[in-house]
């Protein structure tokens, strides 16, 4: 047989799966496994749930009783530390397949009467703002046992940034991580990607493009939620690519209650047939604004860039334009000047590019930033593949972020240079003590000659008539201290110098 058609061996095989039940099984065993193997794996899982440092152990389908029922949660966590013991339990869904409220609520009766700390849900379900759990229980059975969610694609990405970026010590651990990371890319695990926008999707869509569409329509819930999904979905599949955490952006008022996000994304889907969001990504120049256009069928992609605050107005296009040589022709450049409303002028890149004063429409106003955006063509369908919602609008984000943002830095005021120091004194006037003499920046004193008026030469003060009729008396009041007095004598002033002894 031909080596080219060898299947390769692997820890956690894909072949063999049977069935829901087993599908679940596998990705259960093989998940709690590695997070008992690898330890920085481990511990990142569990810190955000409130697990210790510590010593994992996983076990999975362990028996418990609940009145007179048998349950098996399918799997429990515990992490020692010392005396402290931490212990969760945890139950896995894969592919389609939902949680149920009933099934967690006897979970948490188990734990609470076990005296353990958080029951922990895996699935592909992605809630539409992190820390909120997808499905609804008793919040009375939560005072004493915590509730946490967390979905297959962001199980995934936090392996792939813990082995790529992140790292881990042990070259075997790696490989046990890297392992699972193979298996749950593969389309028989069960930990699927976002591929669908609900039931509701098509009569929606139908509803915003005939212009009738209210927001207590039912449905609109599910799409709206369905669209925060898919942002989250994009902000774990960048984050994957780029090894860092890339979240949506929310509010206070949004992150602190959901219900505020949901009715305003109704609204404005109901007035302008929109829906958008946008995205965080560390150390970029802005936020990437995603925008779903369900009437124009389009998605646009933009982010604002501050301008630089010093030189001309085509200085600072100029700026912009250097950091944009592999962004599309097709870019839309808008300026912003300060004290106006909107934007001063809209141009495409490529006549921006021939002509970065076609942005300039009044060189003396200042331009204070520039917004960049990018058009794309909006799918419709529900499901993922050619033509999708879903596809256009990541596509649409990874290719804004790999021909646009990823290229923006920020501008950055130069350093302050120093001021050259003048290594030689200027030559002084002799009439001007060395001691009153100075060649400091702030110094009004001058090396040029001094002039006298004539006429006002009688203005002259007493010490300088002095020093010029009687040399020997300035020489010998040099050191000294001198009182000057004045007094009438024949209609004239007449100043008298008195040394009172030696300077101080």
């Amino acid at each position: 047989m031909a080596e080219e058609v060898w299947h390769e061996a692997r820890l956690i095989p894909t072949s063999g799966i049977n069935g829901a039940e087993e599908q679940e099984r596998r990705a259960t065993s093989a998940l709690l496994a590695v997070l008992s193997a690898v330890r920085e794996f481990g511990r990142g899982f569990v810190k955000p749930f409130g697990g210790p440092s510590g010593t994992i152990e996983c076990f999975i389908e362990v028996p418990f009783m609940l009145g007179e029922r048998r349950l098996y949660p399918d799997g429990l966590i515990r992490v020692s530390r010392g005396a402290r013991t931490w212990t969760a339990l945890v139950e896995v869904k894969t592919g389609p397949n939902q949680l149920a409220a009933e099934q967690l609520e006897n979970y948490l009766d188990i734990a609470r009467e076990h005296g353990y700390d958080a029951v922990i849900t895996i699935s592909n379900e992605i809630p539409a703002v992190a820390g909120q759990h997808p499905t609804k229980v008793d919040k009375r059975k939560l005072k004493k046992v915590s509730l946490h969610h967390i979905s297959w694609s962001q199980v995934l990405a936090e392996a792939v940034m813990q082995k790529e970026f992140r790292g881990v010590a042990d070259p075997d651990q790696a490989w046990i991580l890297g392992e699972l990371i193979r298996y749950l890319e593969h389309r028989k695990s069960g930990a699927l990607e976002f591929d669908d926008m609900g039931e509701a999707w098509v009569g929606i869509r139908d509803q915003v493009a005939a212009g009738t569409l209210r927001a207590s329509d039912k449905g609109i819930a599910e799409v709206v939620a369905r669209f925060d999904a898919l942002l989250r979905f994009a902000s774990l599949q960048l984050g994957r690519q780029l090894g860092t955490e890339v979240v949506p952006v929310l509010s206070r008022k949004e992150a602190a209650d959901p219900v505020v996000r949901a009715q305003a994304l109704a609204q404005t889907l109901c007035d302008s047939g929109e829906l958008s969001g946008a995205i965080r990504i560390p150390g970029t120049v802005g936020q990437l604004v995603v925008t779903a256009d369900l009437r124009a069928g389009r998605v646009v992609c933009h982010v604002d860039v501050d301008a630089p605050k010093e030189g001309r107005a085509t200085t600072r296009v100029n700026w912009l334009l250097r950091q944009l040589k592999s962004a599309p022709d097709t870019t839309r450049v808008e300026a912003f000047v300060a004290h106006a409303r909107g934007s001063q002028a809209a141009e495409l890149l490529s006549t921006v590019r021939e002509n970065p004063a076609a942005l300039v429409l009044d060189p003396a106003k200042e331009i204070r930033s520039f917004r960049l955006a990018v058009t794309a063509t909006l799918g419709t369908k529900r499901g993922r593949g050619r033509g999708s919602f879903i596809d256009s609008v990541l596509s649409a984000v990874d290719g804004f972020y790999g021909e646009v943002l990823g290229a923006l830095r920020a501008w950055a005021a130069a350093p302050p240079k120093l001021r050259p120091v003048h290594v030689e004194p200027p030559e002084l006037d002799d009439s001007v003590p060395a001691a009153l003499s100075s060649t400091d920046y702030s110094s009004q004193d001058g090396t040029e000659e001094r002039h006298v008026d004539p006429g006002q030469s009688s203005h002259r003060s007493g010490l300088e008539k002095a020093a010029a009729s009687e040399p020997q008396v300035a020489s010998a009041f040099h050191g000294d201290a001198l009182a000057v007095s004045t007094t009438q004598s024949g209609g004239a002033e007449v100043e008298t110098v008195t040394p009172v002894g030696p300077a101080q």
